[in-house]
């Protein structure tokens, strides 16, 4: 089987991420999962697990601790959803560190499965596929299930020490959701895919929390724990709630996990860090904003965790190396200078929050132009209402994909937020560049943001036109 067999064949499955008009709890059914990989085997008891919810910085929480076993010394697999660029994205394998080595960056998308990797494992899981769908009495297989079982047997087959597990969707019917992990994450809840988990940050949050269970652990005596993000008083009540019911422990960013004095730079930020083994001074990462020293907080209870646990041997000088080798494409990346071109994914109203703080601290008083693209199932008057009033010019285009929104409809929103603001309607992310450098002086900073497929679009147009789109950044 060819890769592009293999791609064609994962494409007959039912695809949830192009198309969300579907029925949540009906479509989504964890049996079906759990199914397909008892006839495998159980590949995804193979190997210790970290899980991670949330609503937004899931992915940066998982990229962090990642790094961090990596550097420690582990094979770890990392399993990420959506991706930018190329779906080998999702399914990769950090290679341990060791020696001299330990504290190198790493190089973005590192250790993605090879074309022949994914093609092989699909021609092997075909005859079980194509038997089970056709006798599964829980309903057709998606493409996401599929994936998911794909990365559970490479990491098993690659014999990896850790699995750092980011959910798709939601988190309890989620097909990452099959794994014992004994210890979990949950990231910052927000409102987002409101039609599907519902239209309260109550009913999102106990979706999300669906990953907190019981587990294999539990006749050893070591309880299931969990690590938080900040959350809001209901969504608080929600996890507490969850934790006691599966008798897991649960630690929290900002209670039993504390940072301080964030001293905030152009291409990094430093802070200190008050763990639950030990203080940690002067920490640096290079993801920006006060967002992700939360996030990669939250990543250290993890990995701490784990540690206190027996399950991992960390030093403090792993968690240091681990946070500034970790790299996060898409999100407040700075990939240009002169205008200053800055990538974000934010793609709802709390996250474009977070993003717009970020700019105030890193490009306060500067010209912003923002490019702007949102899909159509999100909160566009959400989005317009938080980045309204740092931008300059806005140009609203649309990425090439099915739910994009049409720049019509952002710009009535917009204009609801700021009458008479400066818009220009752009149908493609290409040109919406190129007009945005054209109005953007050498001293102005560029956003471009309002979904992972715009940024990505952006993305892939200025890094292949070096000295077109300014100049690279160092």
């Amino acid at each position: 089987m060819t890769y592009r067999e293999a791609i064609e064949y994962l494409n007959t499955f039912v695809n949830y991420e192009r198309n969300t008009t579907y029925q949540y709890k009906s479509a989504l059914n964890l049996k079906r999962v759990k199914g397909l990989l008892a006839c495998l085997g159980d590949p995804q008891n193979g190997f210790k697990s970290i899980h991670v919810s949330g609503t937004k910085g899931k992915g940066s929480v998982c990229a962090f601790a990642a790094y961090i076993l990596r550097t420690a010394g582990y094979k770890v697999g990392l399993y990420t959803s959506p991706h930018l660029y190329d779906i080998r994205e999702r399914i990769r394998i950090l290679k341990p560190l060791s020696g001299n080595n330990r504290n190198l960056s790493c190089a973005e998308f590192e250790g993605s499965i090879s074309r022949k990797e994914l093609s092989g494992l699909v021609a092997g899981l075909k005859p079980i596929l194509d038997q089970y769908r056709r006798n599964c009495p829980y309903g057709p297989l998606s493409f996401f299930e599929v994936y998911t079982v794909l990365s559970f047997l490479y990491f098993k087959e690659k014999k990896i020490d850790f699995a750092v597990l980011e959910t798709g969707l939601g988190g309890r019917l989620d097909a990452t959701n099959v794994v014992e992990a004994g210890v979990c994450g949950i990231s910052s809840i927000s409102l987002d895919h409101t039609k599907l988990l519902g239209n309260s940050l109550t009913k999102i949050a106990g979706e999300k929390a669906g990953i907190i269970k019981r587990n294999k652990d539990r006749h050893k005596g070591r309880k299931p724990v969990v690590i938080s993000a900040p959350q809001v008083k209901e969504v608080s009540r929600v996890i507490r709630n969850r934790c006691a019911k599966e008798n897991a422990v649960l630690y929290s960013v900002g209670r039993e996990i504390r940072y301080r004095d964030i001293k905030h730079g152009s291409k990094s930020q430093r802070f200190d860090l008050f763990g639950l083994r030990g203080e940690y001074r002067d920490l640096r990462i290079r993801m920006l904003g006060e967002h992700q020293v939360v996030n990669s907080a939250l990543a250290v209870g993890l990995i701490e965790s784990l540690a206190m646990r027996g399950q991992a041997r960390i030093e403090r000088k792993d968690i240091e190396n681990g946070l500034v080798a970790a790299i996060w494409p898409g999100r407040f990346e700075i990939v240009r200078e002169g205008p200053l071109v800055v990538l974000d994914g934010a793609h709802n109203d709390a996250s474009a929050g977070n993003l717009r703080e970020t700019l105030k601290k890193t490009c306060g008083g500067k010209d912003i132009i923002f490019v702007l693209g949102i899909s159509r199932d999100k909160d566009i008057g959400g989005i317009c209402r938080q980045f309204s009033p740092v931008g300059k010019k806005f140009i609203l285009t649309r990425a090439d994909n099915p739910r994009a929104a049409y720049c019509g409809q952002i710009l009535q929103k917009l204009r609801l937020c700021k009458p008479g603001v400066a818009a220009f309607l752009s149908e493609n992310v290409r040109d919406g560049l190129r007009l945005a450098f054209s109005k953007a002086g050498k001293g102005g900073v560029i956003v471009v943001t309002g979904s992972l497929f715009v940024v990505a679009e952006a993305r892939r147009i200025i890094l292949n036109n070096k000295g077109k789109y300014g100049q690279a950044r160092s």
